[in-house]
């Protein structure tokens, strides 16, 4: 965003401008994929059951603008002004099946999606850190390692 540039500046009618406008389109989307009804997904029947599945969702973004100027004097005495500027911006939406719903003739139950994968790479990092605590423990404390 170019402060001598006019489209890229805010006008005084209260129409977004072209910036603007891009960040609009941008959250429009995010919060389009991270809208309520995309946690549970189409019902399904399998006999006398109904199988709702159910997510969770997460929606990141981040976005930032900048611009700046300045005023610089040449060897002949001369002044040359600049000015420049930018944004940029990103997000990602995240979503992974927790729990499907089964209502039947016997009730309704929740029965929650274990993910093995998950579980074992926490294992493993834990794992990983108490060796490291451990090994951290039986090395010498003196000042020269006596």
């Amino acid at each position: 965003m170019s402060p001598g540039n006019i489209t890229d500046r805010p006008s005084d009618t209260g129409v977004p401008s072209p910036p603007l406008d891009r960040v609009s389109r941008v959250m429009e989307k995010l919060l389009e994929a991270a809208d309520v009804s995309k946690v549970y997904g189409e019902p399904v029947s399998h006999g006398e059951s109904l199988l709702i599945p159910a997510a969770e969702v997460l929606a990141l973004a981040g976005f930032g603008m900048g611009a700046g100027g300045g005023v610089a004097v040449q060897q002949q005495g001369r002044r040359s002004r600049g000015s420049g500027g930018g944004g940029g911006g990103g997000g990602r939406t995240l979503a992974r099946s927790v729990a499907v719903v089964v209502a039947s003739p016997d009730g309704v139950e929740v029965r929650p999606v274990i993910d093995f994968t998950k579980i074992a790479l926490a294992a493993l990092t834990a794992a990983g850190f108490v060796l490291a605590a451990w090994r951290g423990m039986k090395r010498p404390k003196g000042l020269f390692g006596g």
